[in-house]
């Protein structure tokens, strides 16, 4: 079992920043895929970036392609999600979740990850 727990959300203004955290406990997390989505009222689950733990190497979905960085501190086991320059369309509650075993092809699918945060909500005003 793998808990995960986000925290770092809040309300900014259009143009502004925020960071995510999730802490990882319960198993290394090695092997895993972790990854950052986010659902706004109304709306499927959206995938947003991910990052392989070993390896570090990561994919982003367009929308948030230079403007938000996945990263992972191994020695913290915490997850992170920068996001920067950011959109009243980015308003959204965000989970991070953690995939044992996920193709690169199937990242982006909510249905191949296994274990899921509680959530934070991330609130940009325009």
């Amino acid at each position: 079992q793998v808990q995960l727990v986000e925290s770092g959300g809040g309300l900014v203004q259009a143009g502004g920043s925020l960071r995510l955290s999730c802490a990882a406990s319960g198993r290394t997390l090695s092997t895993y895929t972790m990854g950052w989505f986010r659902q706004a009222p109304g709306k499927d689950r959206e995938f947003v970036a991910t990052i392989r733990w070993s390896s570090g190497s990561n994919y982003y979905t367009d929308s948030v392609k230079g403007r938000f960085t996945i990263s992972r501190d191994t020695a913290k086991n915490t997850l992170y999600l920068q996001m920067n320059i950011l959109k009243p369309e980015d308003t959204a509650v965000y989970f991070c979740a953690a995939a044992i075993l996920v193709p690169t092809r199937d990242v982006v699918d909510p249905r191949n990850y296994d274990y899921w945060g509680q959530g934070t909500q991330g609130t940009v005003s325009s």
